[in-house]
């Protein structure tokens, strides 16, 4: 393979794009280019497992050694219910069970897409939602055993993230009012227990998470902050904390408690990120060019988290927040919080252009620092150029793993620690996005969806320790 960014232009502003990256145990991020191939006692060794071998069912390419069961299809698979699987998988979040482990899986669904999750009486926020959350229970192998509806009566469930005390939170990625056939405003973040089925009834809003566009979570296991990107533009979104209040005790069906209970809506504190570079104001992410870049954080009071006149983002002026355009996919680790940025361009108010960054948050040091940047893709179509990353996932072989949303051909790509990129997956099928990537608890399974026209996948293989740049011997 070539140099990772010999397969991109520049950025257009004329800096350089590069990658580097340091994930949980991994080295220290480097800079400037990587390379897709590493340099091992004199022998060039291909990044990753290789390149990816033509599926001949025309659905999912993966390497050599590796393979792939369908675990949902939309419109086919059925839910224990009766109804068909739901369409428009996105957002997933794994659990460990003691006959293998439970998937909860978003469906962005937001009006009259096919396969809509079924309203299911007491599982139902708002009868005008077709949005929502199913469960799969699946083998130690990653063979399905059932799926059930968890959530229903939502809109536009994209991502969301996994709680230290196993559930999930699920996002809906929308500011949709009440009105016509949506009896309730929408906006908000949703628990959704993997196990309790009971616990997921009479579905409650987190309203003290504020009501915007909402993307993906993060939340930090020492203090219970919880970390929220908004993918919205005009102008563009912002990355949030919301800091419990002194009184709150984590654990199962605390937050919802919490949404219940007085002045539940403004409970805790809500605030949006405003980065600086010394005493500079930083306006927007995609001012970062250069892996490595890091900027002091400070935070800013949301006025009306419920944005009950005016967005969120709208309420706080561009000289206060640090914005950017398409704030995606989320993920703890190295006791911090990576998020992605998907793309930037000037004709969306940013900055400087470029086809997607990570950014990990690091509480302790109040800082965020650019761990990968894409330069602009000259070609997407090219089986070997990358674009779009949008959810995200740590995986336990080092590095990370990105699901491409972007434009021609779509991979599930991996970037190992030392910022080294390589194809995981090829969607053989169409050029829907990859959504949804994570690992099974014991590390033996990829979970991973194309959301049109949907089909959810669990990919095995000779996974190897990527700590080094190299593949399997």
């Amino acid at each position: 393979m070539t140099s990772a960014f010999s397969r991109r232009d520049l950025l257009r502003t004329g800096a350089a794009g590069g990658l580097g990256i340091a994930i949980a145990g991994s080295i220290d991020a480097i800079s400037g280019p990587a390379h897709a191939e590493a340099i091992q006692n004199g022998v060039a060794r291909a990044a990753g497992y290789g390149p990816v071998v033509a599926d001949p069912k025309k659905l999912l390419s993966l390497p050599k050694g590796f393979s792939y069961k369908i675990v949902a299809q939309a419109g086919v698979t059925k839910l224990e219910s009766g109804e068909p699987t739901p369409g428009d998988a996105d957002g997933a979040g794994y659990f460990r069970s003691s006959k293998g482990g439970v998937l909860v899986n978003n469906h962005e669904i937001g009006g009259d897409e096919p396969n809509g999750v079924p309203p299911l009486t007491d599982l139902t926020y708002d009868e005008g939602g077709r949005g929502g959350t199913t469960n799969i229970e699946v083998d130690r192998n990653g063979n399905r055993i059932r799926e059930y509806v968890s959530l229903a009566g939502t809109v536009q469930n994209c991502a969301g993230g996994v709680t230290p005390w196993d559930t999930w939170l699920t996002c809906e990625e929308t500011e949709q009012r009440a009105g016509g056939a949506f009896k309730k405003d929408h906006g908000y973040v949703f628990e959704v227990d993997p196990f309790d089925e009971d616990a997921n009834q009479d579905p409650v809003p987190l309203k003290f998470l504020g009501r915007y566009s909402h993307e993906a979570v993060a939340v930090n296991p020492r203090n219970s902050e919880i970390y929220l990107t908004e993918d919205a533009g005009t102008p563009n979104g912002l990355f949030f904390r919301w800091t419990p209040p002194k009184h709150f005790r984590p654990g199962k069906g605390a937050l919802r408690k919490l949404a219940l209970g007085k002045d539940g809506d403004t409970a805790g504190a809500l605030e949006a990120m405003s980065c600086f570079k010394g005493t500079k104001h930083i306006g927007d992410l995609s001012e970062a060019t250069q892996p490595g870049t890091k900027y002091k954080v400070k935070w800013v009071d949301v006025p009306d988290r419920d944005a009950k006149s005016v967005s969120v983002r709208k309420q706080l002026g561009d000289d206060k927040v640090t914005r950017s355009r398409k704030l995606e996919g989320q993920w703890w680790a190295d006791g911090g919080a990576y998020f992605v940025a998907s793309y930037a361009r000037h004709d969306d108010g940013s900055a400087n252009e470029h086809d997607g960054q990570v950014w990990f948050y690091d509480p302790e040091s109040e800082t965020v620092t650019l761990k990968t940047i894409f330069g602009v893709n000259p070609d997407p179509d090219k089986d070997t150029d990358y674009d779009g990353p949008d959810n995200i996932t740590v995986s336990p072989y080092g590095g990370i793993i990105l699901a491409e949303d972007g434009e021609g051909v779509q991979h599930l790509v991996g970037v190992t620690e030392k910022g080294t990129t390589y194809p995981m997956a090829r969607n053989e099928l169409n050029d829907s996005e990859f959504a949804g990537p994570v690992f099974s608890a014991d590390g033996k399974i990829l979970f991973a969806s194309i959301q049109t026209p949907g089909y959810t996948f669990a990919i095995t293989g000779s996974w190897t320790k990527h700590d080094d740049g190299h593949g399997r011997d």
